[in-house]
């Protein structure tokens, strides 16, 4: 099971792309389709990481095991209500 700071390592790494994407896309020299599905997965992936990290954090703030946490399915994070 990954640790707290690895997946914000993660996160981070993903962040980084995800601006790049956004970037190539705005200035006009990328592959609009394939960088528009990374984008779209990489959009995707953060949800799930950032709910595993909440739900790692509030495990442990409430006295259970963080590692007991599970990536929970991109159907289910996705439709989540801010």
């Amino acid at each position: 099971m990954e640790t707290d700071q690895q997946i914000l390592h993660r996160i981070t790494e993903m962040a980084d792309e995800e601006r790049r994407l956004r970037d190539a896309l705005t200035m006009g020299g990328a592959d609009h389709a394939a960088d528009r599905a990374r984008l779209g997965a990489l959009e995707r992936e953060l949800d799930q990481c950032w709910d595993l990290l909440r739900q790692r954090r509030a495990r442990a703030e409430f006295g259970e095991d963080p590692d007991e946490a599970r990536v929970r399915p991109q159907s289910q994070v996705e439709n989540y209500r801010s």
